[in-house]
């Protein structure tokens, strides 16, 4: 079979298996979220936590409940770090430096795993396994649970303000989704090869009679978590290319598969709890189509040949793993730079220009292709709310998402949300740019207007993008251990990741205040039917609420397709929501673009 036909069954094969978890998945994330049934074992863990599962909380509650948290953690694997040294199972290594203790602290609370290290040398075991994989699902969690934040406050009827429990969606994410999801996708890489072990490593002699040691870790657990939750962070510097990570070209597949599934299907649960499916296939549409785009740019780019090595190699293959390929490796690099991943199997830094610059564009888009695990689907319905104001005033209509309003509060936390990643990306690149050091640490820098002097900055562009993006992956040839790339980096990661959650929540509230307009124009106030959100009943005390089970009226979904609104489904606007998010990446980053990956490919 050819390399081709073998990337086209791959590919089909992804399509395939996401196609037949949609439905199920989506819907089932939905009840997750929506039940008032709690677990034994949550039960324990909100006793343990003197946690109230039937409070309601205001934006303002689950935005503190949330930076809290993220605080506790941070802190914690800050500490970790630092003392890893004295702790069993060390296996002779030392404490992590306070520089790239408090960046690597950083990267994985905020979902980005960025490693400025090389992780079979720097981490122990108990440090990957305590810290950084137990943040790979606590993290991922806070996503998902912002997401469905934002969506509760989409689907309040009631205009409560009101949008759910941050500790209950904590748990629930973690518990009925990421962990059973993990345990799946962990047993098929086992079956695999994957190596899963509690050892540290191993001797060995090589064949010339030397000498050497081999890393062992729990590779396939982390492996498995680390996709599905759009983290990233490697527990080997090969990363998902290392054949103890990943041996197959099926286990491949699958763990493209486990970056993909939840952020796709978490569409379906957003159209099932707003009561509107066809919202959720809208944004969906969205998605696939950038996706599939990028893919197509990056599969064709990389299979030309440019140069002596890739006209004798017959495709870019500097950088690819050998076992699977240019498609194989295209189809990972543009769904995890779409995803907020950052795992890799092929060296980006080693993309043609046009191939690394498209990796690149889909980051700088917003990563809302699928966008990672609940920050695709908030993304994008941050975009879809500044497209509901744009179109509505380019055609004189009422700028309404969902039946609510989009007026002078709500589209100013939008356009917040908007230019917080830019701002990051841009001040960060120029300031890098400008320090004289900065030169020395880039792999691949030349003298002034060189081809290696555009790609040096394009590596520097590379690195913000993914940081403020909480994205992890990067252009291997920038060295980012010096204090002033450890602390940027480590800022734009920050900001990047909890600026964006607090407007988001904030628009939440904004769209939880509001009652919806019904299709008479009357303002409805009904709950929902059996498998859409509950919503909750104000009760005195400090704002708090509880839960009820109505389910018996039916839900009667707000005007969308009168004369006097904007629809919010269907292919137009589909095409207006893709337009928006095009056209606020382009004007934003077309300049730094072009003295980069498009300056590169055109020398």
């Amino acid at each position: 079979m050819s390399v081709t036909a073998a990337g086209l069954l791959q590919l089909a094969l992804v399509i395939i298996v996401l196609g037949a978890l949609y439905v199920p998945l989506g819907d089932y994330m939905a009840r997750v979220y929506d039940s008032d049934r709690h677990l034994r074992g949550e039960r324990l863990l909100y006793r343990i936590g003197r946690i109230d599962p039937r409070r309601q909380q205001s934006w303002v509650g689950y935005a503190l409940a949330v930076l809290g948290f993220s605080l506790i953690s941070f802190v914690f694997v800050y500490v970790l770090q630092r003392i890893q040294g004295i702790l069993p199972w060390s296996d002779g290594k030392s404490g992590v430096s306070p520089s790239m203790a408090f960046n690597t602290a950083i990267s994985f609370v905020t979902n980005t795993n960025w490693q400025s290290y090389s992780p079979e040398v720097v981490m122990s075991n108990l440090t990957q396994m305590l810290g950084l994989a137990v943040q790979n699902f606590l993290s991922a969690a806070v996503g998902m649970a912002v997401a469905i934040a934002l969506v509760r406050g989409i689907a309040n009827r009631r205009g409560t303000g009101q949008i759910g429990n941050f500790w209950v969606d904590l748990v629930r994410g973690t518990v009925r989704i990421l962990l059973p999801l993990s345990i799946i996708v962990a047993i098929i890489l086992l079956t695999q090869g994957a190596v899963q072990s509690l050892r540290t490593g191993f001797d060995f002699t090589t064949l010339d009679g030397q000498r050497a040691h081999s890393m062992l870790g729990p590779f396939a657990s982390q492996e498995a978590i680390k996709e599905l939750g759009t983290n990233g962070g490697g527990t080997l510097s090969a990363n998902s290319a290392h054949p103890f990570s990943n041996p197959t070209p099926l286990s491949d597949v699958v763990e493209i598969l486990a970056l993909l599934v939840i952020p796709v299907c978490l569409t379906r649960t957003y159209g099932t709890m707003v009561g509107d499916r066809r919202q959720g296939h809208t944004l969906l549409g969205v998605m696939a189509t950038i996706w599939a785009a990028m893919l197509t740019v990056v599969w064709i780019f990389e299979s030309r040949t440019s140069g002596v090595a890739s006209n004798a190699a017959g495709a870019m293959m500097e950088g690819k793993e050998q076992r699977f390929g240019i498609p194989a490796s295209a189809l990972w690099a543009v769904s995890t730079t779409g995803t907020s991943t950052g795992a890799v199997n092929s060296a980006h830094d080693s993309f043609s220009a046009a191939g690394g610059g498209a990796l690149l564009w889909n980051m700088l888009l917003g990563e809302v292709a699928p966008g990672g695990v609940g920050a695709g689907l908030y993304s994008i319905l941050v975009m879809a709310v500044i497209t509901v104001f744009v179109g509505g005033l380019l055609v004189g209509r009422s700028p309404e998402f969902m039946g609510k309003k989009v007026a002078q509060h709500e589209i100013t936390l939008a356009a917040l949300y908007v230019l917080v990643m830019p701002a990051l990306v841009l001040s960060g690149t120029a300031i890098s740019v400008i320090l004289g050091s900065t030169t020395g640490f880039q792999g691949t820098s030349g003298d002034p207007g060189t081809p290696g002097s555009i790609h040096g900055f394009s590596e520097v562009l590379y690195a913000y993008a993914s940081a403020a993006n909480n994205n992890g992956s990067a252009f291997g040839g920038l060295s980012v251990t010096s204090d002033w790339f450890q602390t940027s980096l480590g800022l734009a990661m920050l900001l990047g990741r909890f600026l964006p959650i607090i407007f988001v929540l904030a628009l939440a509230g904004r769209l939880g205040m509001q009652r919806p307009r019904s299709r008479d124009g009357a303002v409805g106030d009904r709950v929902v039917a059996a498998g859409g959100p509950v919503e909750p009943t104000s009760t005195v005390g400090g704002g708090a609420s509880t839960l009820t089970a109505a389910r018996s009226e039916t839900f009667t979904a707000p005007a969308q397709s009168d004369a006097s609104t904007v629809p919010t489904h269907g292919p137009m606007f589909a095409v207006l929501l893709l337009g928006t998010i095009l056209l606020v990446a382009g004007l934003t980053f077309f300049p730094a673009i072009a003295l980069g990956p498009i300056a590169e490919a055109l020398l």
